[in-house]
């Protein structure tokens, strides 16, 4: 998941930064309203936090901007805790949740956590696929009972593929979603962390498509049919 994150205070966008980056978010940070409409302009991301106070361009025209594109794309505003009246015109023009300053930690990457969630069409914190088990909050993968060890980029990667079960993900989408700026993540590179995943998930028999060219897909779990017990082959897919 990418976050952009324009806040023109460094203080508090350095620890912003950080927190969300050790939560798993490939994070990008702009310092003024300016900078902030040209990178929603022309790259995607899942989740805009906005301060409302930015230089150059205030942040509810970043908004207003943002919204007339007709982006979809969530928005946290962050606020002075008295500027009521701000809170009002930023939900009016479709932020989609506001947090006044100051705040707990804690509680803005629970709201990151929601608000993602919802940009990738809303459902359960935990996503079941088959055998495998995806807690979102805890950001905790399991095939059965069993723990999977996986690396963050691993993490973001099967999330990714979670939230897209059955359709076509470019590797320049995976590239969009998983790095930051500055990174460079060969194609590669892409093929390596989903190599390294495949082989983590497939002994729950869940398979990563690769179509060559184009991108990857997580194949949909085939249900086990009514009066079949686990494992018997009216149970199972063909590999």
């Amino acid at each position: 998941m990418r976050i952009l994150l324009a806040e023109d205070d460094s203080v508090l966008a350095d620890g912003l930064t950080r927190s969300l980056r050790q939560a798993g978010y490939a994070t990008d940070y702009v310092q003024n309203g300016l900078e902030a409409d040209s990178a929603l302009s022309t790259q995607d991301f899942d989740l805009l936090i906005l301060d409302l106070g930015l230089p150059k361009m205030p942040g509810l025209e970043v908004l207003r901007r943002l919204r007339a594109r007709n982006s979809h794309l969530p928005v946290l505003i962050l606020t002075a805790a008295d500027s009521v009246e701000q809170r009002v015109k930023g939900l009016d023009l479709g932020a989609d949740d506001y947090m006044a300053k100051p705040f707990a930690l804690s509680e803005l990457e629970a709201r990151v956590r929601a608000l993602t969630r919802r940009g990738a069409g809303g459902g359960p914190t935990v996503i079941k696929h088959g055998p495998l088990t995806y807690d979102q909050v805890g950001r905790i993968a399991y095939i059965g009972e069993q723990m999977l060890e996986l690396s963050a980029r691993e993490l973001g990667l099967l999330e990714v593929l979670l939230q897209r079960t059955g359709r076509l993900v470019s590797k320049d989408q995976l590239v969009d979603h998983l790095c930051e700026w500055g990174e460079e993540v060969s194609n590669n590179a892409i093929e390596v962390y989903v190599h390294r995943l495949r082989k983590k998930i497939e002994i729950g028999g869940i398979r990563i498509a690769t179509v060559r060219g184009l991108g990857y897909c997580l194949e949909k779990f085939p249900e086990t049919p009514a009066g079949a017990p686990p494992g018997s082959p009216a149970a199972s897919t063909p590999r």
